[in-house]
C-alpha cells in the first residue's frame, strides 16, 4: 500500500491536460474531460476462486479507506457516491464519462472537489464484474458528479 504514491498520482492528473480522445493511458485511461488511473489491481492473480477475490477486494477497500483518510486530511470529508444508483439511471438517461464506466465497474466512489483545480476526484474499488480483475481505482474529471 502506498498512499503517499497515490495522492502523488492523484495531484498530478489534477493539473495534467485532458486526453482529445477516449482511450489508454499511462495511467489507466482516459477521454475528454477526464482521467483514470488504475492504482492497484489483481492483474496476474489467477486460481483461488471466490475466496481470493473476497480478500483482495477486501486488501483493495483497506488501500482505499486509508487513501480517504489522506485525502480527507487536505480537501476535507469527502461525499459518498452511490454508483449503484448511476448505473440505474443509465438505463434511463445519457450519464456523462467518466460517471457511467466507473458506474459499470464499482459500486461507491468517495468524492472530492479538487481545491483550485476545478476538478473532481473519486476514489473507488472496481469489483463489480466478476470476470473482470479487481483494482483500485482514481478518477479526476471536470465533469461533476450525477
Amino acid at each position: 500500500m502506498d498512499s503517499a504514491r497515490y495522492i502523488a498520482l492523484i495531484d498530478e492528473l489534477c493539473f495534467r491536460p485532458f486526453p482529445a480522445e477516449h482511450g489508454p493511458s499511462d495511467t489507466g485511461a482516459g477521454g475528454p474531460g477526464w482521467h483514470l488511473a488504475e492504482l492497484t489491481s489483481s492483474h496476474g492473480l489467477r486460481g483461488g476462486g471466490p475466496a481470493r477475490r473476497a480478500a483482495t477486494v477486501e486488501q483493495c477497500e483497506k488501500e482505499r479507506d486509508a487513501l480517504y483518510e489522506r485525502v480527507a486530511s487536505r480537501w476535507g470529508e469527502g461525499d459518498v457516491l452511490n454508483l449503484q444508483t448511476v448505473l440505474l439511471r443509465t438505463e434511463r438517461e445519457e450519464i456523462p464519462e467518466p460517471w457511467a464506466s466507473l458506474s459499470a465497474r464499482a459500486r461507491v466512489a468517495y468524492l472530492w472537489a479538487a481545491r483550485g483545480t476545478g476538478r473532481w476526484v473519486a476514489v473507488a474499488v472496481a469489483d463489480r464484474d466478476e470476470a473482470d480483475e479487481v483494482q483500485l481505482v482514481a478518477v479526476v474529471t471536470q465533469t461533476d458528479p450525477p
